[in-house]
């Protein structure tokens, strides 16, 4: 995500004005009843403090399990297998002793950059009544969406037949959704089994597991123990620019479900600000507006944060603009992310309207936390502004 995770962590990325990309994989967690969850975040990990707040948004802040933040350290093993992780597979080796002393009979491991809201408890349900060692939960997306993602093949009674990690020429649009479960004593002896295997083939101090795709999930296929569980419901990987903005044009197209299930509500962190106010001579169509927005300028298929200002005269199009962001008069922002607390100067360009429907990365403009466009600048269409720049 360029500048715009050069400061957070990815998980900590607002969607829909005020949530955030990790409330979705917490409240999803949360409704299917598990008390015990671990973050495990190496980039920028403090961005996430704040937020998650020791799980109380979720019921997580407990005296026993609860959530807890799995920094990397030194110490904690042998010299080659501490700090920083290089995969989420390689993630989980270096808390398998963690994992094991906590004795639990499943583990459930997801990514936090999808928007979705996954009803774990089925999944969970499935996994256990077909026997699996292993479940991954599928989507169906296009077939360039599919050359980003695992690709999953399936056979009878759903079960997994390929995995493929971001095929050049997908064979099939059904994918993972990095949502899986494992039975937690398999999963551990057979990533002890690989990295044994990877130590007698390499003199490297990684432990060569890379991402669950690279090499468990293909030897978990082959034992023939991998199920997967198709997602009902909306499903992104909102990871890449073009695909984050993506997600928000469905939001504001009314493909975004996610918000629709009164069961399993998404929680998020509450935050203060009076409700938007929309000024007089102001326009506003097909478009979100956070708390403490104040609009007396035009905004046309946006998603507007919690905070932000757009001045008379200013037009926003077909943007996402993140927290306390001031847009002067007379300023023009067309497909374009605006981090937080930048300022986008008076009678100042950023961005272009696409040539085509879908969008490339090179569509999307990025405008980084704190950077200042100059009054009367402008920055192209795919442009980038590092937070703190100035043009």
């Amino acid at each position: 995500m360029d500048v715009l995770t050069r400061e957070r962590a990815k998980p900590a990325l607002p969607f829909a004005g005020h949530f955030r990309l990790i409330d979705f994989t917490l409240s999803s967690i949360m409704h299917a009843g598990i008390t015990d969850v671990w973050v495990s975040v190496q980039y920028q990990a403090g961005s996430l403090d704040r937020h998650l707040a020791h799980g109380r948004p979720w019921d997580l802040d407990r005296t026993r399990g609860g959530l807890r933040q799995m920094a990397p350290q030194e110490g904690a093993g042998a010299p080659s297998e501490s700090g920083f992780s290089r995969g989420s597979a390689d993630d989980l080796y270096l808390m398998r002793d963690e994992i094991a002393r906590h004795g639990a009979d499943l583990l459930v491991v997801s990514s936090a950059d999808h928007v979705h809201n996954i009803d774990l408890e089925s999944v969970l349900r499935a996994h256990e009544e077909a026997g699996a060692e292993a479940t991954v939960v599928t989507a169906e997306v296009g077939p360039v969406e599919a050359g980003h993602n695992v690709v999953v093949r399936t056979g009878a009674h759903g079960l997994v037949t390929a995995v493929e990690d971001k095929p050049e020429h997908p064979q099939t649009c059904t994918v993972a959704t990095e949502v899986f479960v494992f039975d937690r004593r398999l999963v551990v002896d057979e990533l002890d089994r690989l990295r044994r295997e990877r130590q007698q083939s390499s003199e490297s101090a990684d432990t060569g597991l890379g991402d669950l795709a690279d090499h468990l999930l293909p030897d978990l296929e082959a034992r023939g123990s991998v199920m997967a569980v198709p997602v009902t419901g909306y499903w992104k990987d909102v990871g890449r620019p073009e695909a984050y903005l993506q997600g928000h044009r469905d939001l504001l197209r009314g493909r975004v479900d996610v918000f629709s299930e009164p069961g399993r509500p998404v929680l998020t962190a509450p935050g203060p600000g009076l409700p938007a106010q929309v000024s007089d001579g102001a326009a506003v169509h097909d478009s979100l507006l956070s708390r403490g927005a104040v609009v007396r300028g035009e905004v046309m298929r946006s998603v507007v944060g919690p905070g932000v200002v757009v001045q008379a005269g200013a037009r926003v199009v077909d943007s996402v603009i993140f927290e306390d962001v001031l847009v002067e008069g007379g300023a023009r922002v067309h497909t374009t992310v605006v981090d937080s607390r930048a300022r986008i100067g008076r009678n100042s360009t950023v961005g272009a309207e696409p040539s085509a429907t879908r969008l490339r990365e090179a569509d999307v403009t990025l405008v980084g936390a704190d950077a200042i466009v100059a009054r009367g600048g402008s920055l192209a269409a795919g442009g980038r502004m590092e937070p703190g720049a100035v043009t």
